[in-house]
């Protein structure tokens, strides 16, 4: 029967370990959530105080003072791409830039959830430093992906020039906003920009494409700011005077309306979008509403180990995660490495992908065992046909991944291994319905890769504060790196010198300690190989959002029912 049958998962705390064991596999983890805590805070400060005042003395808001004012009351903004930057410094004065100068959050706005794109005027005016356009592209990447609208809250200097070379040229320099601002027109996805300062080359054309553009009374947009000008042509102007509301609301009709200050644009900014269809997301759920978990998600960070080794039991932890703690699970006897399967997230269906780390019986070889973590013939194929209906049956896809990569060795080659995962690769790569990827402990080697890593465009990939990115540990790498140096048990051979050796010793410390640190998430956040650090408890709260948006907008891709979704063929074939 077409049926939909969620069925209860996971344990209560109290059934997975004593409190004392939880309270330590917990405490692992306070000094990481500390700091992320920390981070954010100093990120959203921006250069300051003093900068923060400066702001406030020219009668303009902060750019997180404009996003409290447009997201709905009692809402909570999402941010994404906190970290870009973390800890770079730029130019001659090694200025920090932190959050690459631009804030980019997923905010609801009369209730429609949309991408707000805001320069950080404490930060350099609202320059842009190298990855600052890579961040708002990124963004409006998001936006097309989920065909939500996209808010631009500019208030941009143009480039900062002592870096101009790292921001400029190449594919995803500053210039691909605009064609990204072209690409979200051509796809019928509304944007609307509000221009409340100095918007110089660059910032004064971000606005421009956008569908509606309001100008407050101390904003301008030019092509070249007044100076460069009087410079050029021997002309005494004022930025202001030729690129003012006066030109553009009035004149070039480069604007359409002028606000006397922050606060009137913002309400105007919120008119626009109230105009717009409303979501469709309550639509599709059938009549059900949101429900949260059995199992508080507060508890997840006491049930994943401190060790990346050590297994734990997924179903437990998607019991924090989903509605009411339910889960239909599809193909559960094959591949039993990973889980698939379908649940609500705020009451709207998602396709669950997970790793299940621990031990398995091989399937061909019963006194074999295989660990979980790793992609296995069995499971590759599992995850292509249920990505392929998911695809087909139009339902939002989420991806959680703690693995160490694929099977290797010589049954691994002569099962075409590198094929089936050729397979996965293709069928990830041409979905059209949004992926979330989540990384929990880590995503290593090509397994990241196929369970919808960002190379492979998910509408949005957070990790956790724990997560590892890169193709193998450190240990392995500096053993991998020596390997022709060290025994059959990957140890300094016994006849070696004590000064080759401690070469040796040492030159493997370093390899260690480098990946170790590549691998850490906030410099995979800082080069933006994942899109935001999150705690665990807010796993949830992303999933809840980016869902919900995926089923936001009408008219995008096929959603189908659920009584005729390829689901139920999967489960009838797979039900022994």
């Amino acid at each position: 029967m077409a049926r939909v049958t969620l069925a209860p998962i996971g344990r209560p705390q109290d059934q997975i370990a004593t409190p004392e064991e939880l309270a330590a596999s917990a405490a692992a983890f306070d000094e990481r959530r500390a700091d992320l805590a920390r981070n954010r805070a100093e990120v959203a400060t921006g250069w300051g105080d003093k900068y923060i005042a400066r702001v406030h003395e020219l009668g303009k808001l902060t750019a997180w003072e404009r996003i409290s004012r447009l997201a709905d009351p009692g809402t909570s903004p999402l941010p994404v791409g906190t970290f870009v930057n973390h800890g770079d410094r730029f130019g001659e004065r090694k200025l920090a830039a932190p959050g690459a100068g631009v804030v980019t959050v997923f905010a609801r706005v009369c209730d429609r959830w949309t991408m707000i794109i805001a320069n950080d005027n404490t930060v350099a005016s609202g320059a842009w430093f190298p990855k600052t356009p890579e961040k708002i592209e990124r963004a409006q990447e998001m936006a097309l992906g989920l065909s939500v609208p996209v808010i631009y809250l500019v208030d941009c200097s143009g480039l900062f020039l002592p870096e101009q070379g790292r921001t400029f040229a190449g594919a995803t320099g500053a210039g691909h906003i605009f064609k990204k601002n072209s690409l979200l027109s051509a796809a019928g996805v509304p944007q609307i920009a509000g221009v409340f300062g100095d918007c110089i080359a660059g910032g004064g054309y971000m606005p421009i494409i956008s569908d509606r553009v309001i100008m407050t009374e101390r904003a301008y947009m030019v092509i070249a700011a007044a100076a460069l000008i009087k410079g050029a042509k021997s002309q005494h102007i004022t930025s202001h005077s030729i690129g003012g509301p006066d030109v553009h609301v009035h004149a070039s009709a480069c604007a359409d309306e002028r606000a006397p200050d922050d606060e009137t644009a913002l309400a105007m900014i919120r008119a626009e979008v109230a105009k717009l269809p409303g979501s469709a997301a309550d639509y599709y759920r059938h009549g059900v509403a949101s429900a949260a978990p059995l199992h508080d998600p507060e508890e997840i960070a006491a049930l994943l180990p401190a060790s990346l080794q050590m297994p734990y039991d997924t179903y437990d932890l998607l019991a924090r995660l989903v509605d009411e703690s339910r889960f239909w699970e599809i193909m559960p006897h094959t591949g039993r490495e990973v889980i698939t399967g379908i649940a609500r997230i705020g009451g709207l269906y998602a396709g669950i992908f997970a790793n299940q780390p621990g031990l398995f019986d091989h399937p061909a070889h019963p006194t074999e065992k295989r660990s979980g973590g790793i992609l296995y013939r069995e499971g590759i194929a599992k995850l292509s046909a249920f990505s392929r209906a998911c695809e087909s049956d139009g339902i939002p896809m989420i991806w959680m991944q703690d693995i160490s990569g694929f099977d290797i060795g010589a049954e691994a080659e002569r099962q075409g291994l590198l094929g089936l995962g050729s397979n996965l690769i293709y069928t990830n790569s041409t979905n059209r319905t949004p992926m979330i990827t989540v990384i929990l402990r880590k995503g290593s080697g090509a397994g990241y890769y196929a369970m919808a890593g960002l190379p492979y465009d998910p509408v949005l990939q957070i990790s956790s504060p724990i997560a590892r990115l890169g193709v193998m540990d450190g240990r392995t790498a500096a053993i991998a790196s020596y390997n022709s140096q060290l025994d059959d048990e990957f140890e300094i051979p016994a006849d070696t010198s004590e000064e080759q050796a401690e070469r040796i010793r040492a030159g493997m410390s370093a390899v260690q300690e480098k990946l170790e640190a590549d691998m850490d998430p906030y410099t995979s956040a800082r080069r933006m190989d994942t899109d935001e650090i999150v705690d665990f408890h807010e796993i949830r709260d992303y999933l809840v959002a980016t869902v919900e948006m995926s089923y936001q907008t009408i008219g995008r891709r096929r959603i189908k029912n659920p009584r005729i979704w390829s689901m139920h063929d999967l489960e009838i074939l797979f039900e022994s």
